[in-house]
């Protein structure tokens, strides 16, 4: 009930009003059944405008922090939280996040939509990084189908370190749903994981138009903050790296 008045009462309407957004491909998510929805991320408002743009409940995992902040405030970030369909992920151990797999995989078994970033983290300059194999994991042993989504310009609307959201135009698209049954019965394997997850970030990177780069997000994030510290460390250039050329071979035909 709280995601709906949410969506269509208290945040919704002032979110449509004051950043117009154009809709490519919502056509492209079935109607009924688990899907995962993987988009690139851009900003912590990429949360708050794609599920505004989908006919159905999108439940995102969420760092844990959201739900154990201490106080009065505390209390209404697990309320708002928790009541927009959000689930907590603890990423302190190995345990905990295959919990928060195991959780998401079951939202999608259940008939869910699972709102998930493969990257892990948001991008710290507006390129797209290296998937974590997680999202793969969880399309296998759900067997969901896995709906590409490009955010674009939320990272001017909610820049990073600024707390101001600025008014901009925006544009979200689904692309063309990705069928992984042909891996039926290969979830663990490894390098069928990365191939699915390579394949999964090809189609957003062809989806956004970012550059790609094939390093993961918080690795560039820690040379970003060590080239800033004045430590020699540069993200690697690759503007013709395409996330489909570095699929490692695999044991399915």
């Amino acid at each position: 009930m709280v995601y709906w008045l949410m969506k269509f009462v208290f945040i919704g309407p002032l979110l449509k009003t004051l950043w117009p957004t154009k809709v490519v491909g919502a056509e492209n998510i079935p109607e009924t059944g688990g899907v995962i929805l993987a988009g690139n991320h851009l900003a912590v408002a990429d949360s708050f405008f794609m599920p505004l743009r989908v006919k159905r409940k999108v439940t995102f995992p969420a760092k844990s922090e959201y739900f154990t902040e201490p106080g009065l405030k505390g209390l209404l970030k697990k309320w708002f939280f928790t009541g927009v369909g959000q689930i907590p992920i603890d990423r302190s151990s190995g345990n905990a996040a295959q919990a928060a797999l195991d959780t998401a995989t079951r939202l999608v078994r259940e008939g869910h939509l699972l709102g998930i970033y493969p990257e892990g983290t948001r991008s710290p300059d507006g390129r797209l990084y290296k998937g974590k194999t997680g999202v793969a994991r969880i399309a296998l042993e759900s067997r969901g189908l896995v709906v590409p989504v490009a955010m674009v310009g939320t990272d001017k609307v909610n820049p990073i370190g600024s707390k101001m959201w600025w008014p901009r135009r925006l544009e979200i698209r689904f692309g063309t749903p990705l069928d992984f049954s042909r891996y039926d019965g290969l979830s663990g394997d490894r390098f069928i994981e990365r191939s699915i997850t390579d394949e999964i970030m090809y189609a957003l990177m062809e989806l956004s138009g970012q550059e790609y780069v094939d390093i993961y997000a918080a690795k560039a994030k820690e040379l970003i903050a060590a080239e800033a510290a004045g430590v020699k460390a540069k993200v690697p250039e690759q503007p013709t790296g395409r996330a489909a050329d570095r699929v490692p071979e695999t044991k399915a035909g």
